[in-house]
């Protein structure tokens, strides 16, 4: 028995299967993460060296060389670009792609390993930098004030950051410019060398002043109490009074030579936000997290803590990348829904049945709703790619349903009941079905095969496509045969149909006879001037080769993207 014979046969059957798909289809929908692009790894690792007090050429001789040595027996490495500057080196170790990550960072740690041995004994232990998508923040937020402006840094801490942080899917919230509590110790040269004191004297002293430590312990009993001296210092009143020397048995105290102030940092970084200082929190997310759920769960939590801030606290949105995402996948999402609509009113116009459009709608979202649950399975996400690819497909998922369907109705018209017109007719067109969904496929099955940042880009693309188009088949021999078989009625003859869906018939109709029409007269002619539609063709084509010198092109590296890229 056939698949279409089974399915016409066995409607209950059918009927559930399909229903089932719709509703694993839909939870994996409910599930699926949105994002701008994508989940995208680059290959790429960096290693940061610093070794404070050296010049370019000592990192370059001492340090980057040494790894370079190290780096080059790494597995499937393409290129090594190295820099070495005054106290840092950094080395970018770009891998093929497909590498896996996780497995060159342990390479890399080993090559390390082996390298530290020979690195000068100053230099600090070498950091391993690896880039993820997910690092690039979702959320930029500028947070200005006045009179509370030098607590800044711990009223965010304690009041915002931790909260955030605690919500679901947030990876890090980082503050960026935030003033930080000094206190400074002026010394006044002429009173050092008065008291022929020094520099180091002065550090050693405020050295061993401001330390915590153990004191031994206490036995009382059967329980041992551990001692520790407190010595840090708890305010800046108790740095100025601390005993530097002892000479001629007169005390030398630091504000006899040093000024003592309890002030703020010096900033290497000047945040301003509309000429007034500001703070900048970046709220970055979890690997493979929803990118507009964790905005949406920062605003509310931002939302309900703002009102235990300072009034003169205030915190503006700089950036919000889930705004640009949603809007985009809004106008994508809007442009398939308006391709669904001109599909179905196309189909209606030229089936002239709105039960057979029905039914030729059903192949939509049956054949769509499969592309969800590969998305959900594979890890995938919601994305310009993934919904242009739904996009692309919904004009190819209803060309077999319209194929089978309109020889089903032809069929009919011979006289065939329902489900005997459904069985043969389906079986007529049933390898041309296959033959041309083959063809598609292709044509986008390739698209999954391809490398480097490309095929990471464009590789759902074709997959999503060629599943699509692949449900598609199946549909068109299965439930297309089936619904066809229960809906369909044999049409009335012209004198027995009226009303105005009658007109309307009649109308296409005509529309559709002089349409044929006019393609006869043009097939006839392009039969009896066969040299000169040859001659028109292979010109056309030379054509289109010269003008594809002319077409412009762009580098992976100059694709559009988000605001938030280019911070």
């Amino acid at each position: 028995m056939s698949l279409y014979s089974a399915s016409v046969k066995k409607p209950i059957t059918t009927l559930v299967v399909f229903i089932g798909v719709i509703i694993l289809g839909i939870y994996s929908f409910f599930y699926l993460p949105v994002d701008f692009f994508p989940k995208l790894e680059p290959p790429i690792i960096t290693v940061f060296t610093f070794y404070q007090g050296a010049n370019a050429s000592d990192i370059e001789e001492n340090i980057t060389k040494r790894l370079e040595d190290n780096f080059s027996t790494l597995t499937n490495l393409k290129k090594i670009t190295s820099t070495s500057k005054e106290n840092t080196s950094v080395l970018m170790l770009e891998f093929e792609w497909g590498k896996n990550l996780d497995e060159a960072t342990n390479e890399v740690r080993d090559a390390l390993g082996r390298a530290e041995r020979y690195l000068p004994a100053d230099a600090e232990k070498p950091v391993i930098f690896k880039f993820s998508a997910s690092m690039v923040p979702v959320i930029i937020y500028s947070v200005t004030a006045d009179q509370s402006y030098a607590a800044l840094t711990d009223i965010l801490d304690n009041k915002v950051v931790a909260p955030l942080n605690r919500i679901d899917g947030v990876g890090s919230v980082m503050m960026i410019g935030g003033p930080i509590r000094a206190v400074m110790v002026d010394i006044d040269p002429r009173k050092l060398d008065a008291y022929n004191l020094s520099l180091e004297q002065i550090g050693n002293a405020l050295r061993t002043e401001n330390i915590d430590m153990p004191a031994g312990n206490i036995e009382m009993g059967m329980v041992n109490y551990p001692v520790r001296v407190e010595g840090r210092f708890t305010s800046s009143d108790q740095v100025k009074d601390i005993i530097i020397s002892n000479i001629n048995s007169k005390v030398v105290y630091l504000k006899d030579v040093a000024t003592v102030r309890d002030d703020l940092k010096k900033a290497t970084l000047d945040d301003k936000t509309n000429g007034r200082k500001s703070v900048r929190l970046m709220v970055q997310k979890q690997s493979g997290a929803n990118t507009v759920q964790v905005a949406k769960d920062v605003k509310a939590k931002l939302a309900e803590v703002s009102g235990s801030l300072p009034e003169d606290v205030k915190i503006e949105t700089v950036i919000d990348t889930s705004d640009y995402i949603q809007k985009s996948i809004s106008n994508l999402t809007e442009t398939i829904y308006f391709a669904i609509l001109f599909v179905i009113l196309i189909v209606l116009f030229f089936l002239g049945s709105w039960r057979a459009t029905f039914i030729v709608f059903l192949s939509i979202p049956t054949s769509l709703i499969v592309s969800f649950i590969y998305l959900f399975l594979t890890d995938n996400s919601l994305n310009i790619i993934t919904l242009s690819s739904i996009s692309i497909a919904i004009g190819l998922v209803v060309d077999d349903a319209i194929v089978v369907l309109e020889n089903i109705v032809r069929n009919m018209k011979k006289g065939s009941f329902p489900r005997e017109a459904a069985i043969y007719g389906t079986n007529e067109v049933a390898m041309a079905v296959i033959a041309t969904t083959l063809t598609i496929i292709a044509v986008f099955l390739p698209l999954t095969m391809l490398g480097d940042l490309t095929g990471e880009i464009f590789a759902p693309l074709g997959a999503v496509v060629t599943i699509t188009i692949a449900t598609s088949v199946i549909v068109s021999l299965t439930l297309t045969p089936m619904m066809a078989s229960r809906i369909l009625k044999i049409s009335k003859t012209k004198k027995e149909a009226k009303g105005i869906g009658a007109k309307v018939a009649g109308f296409n109709e005509r529309i559709i006879t002089a349409i044929d029409a006019f393609y006869e007269k043009t097939l006839k002619f392009a039969v009896n001037n066969r040299p000169l539609i040859i001659i028109l063709a292979v010109l056309i084509f030379g054509s289109s080769l010269f003008l594809v010198s002319r077409v412009g092109s762009v580098s992976y590296t100059h694709l559009p993207l988000p605001p938030i890229y280019y911070v």
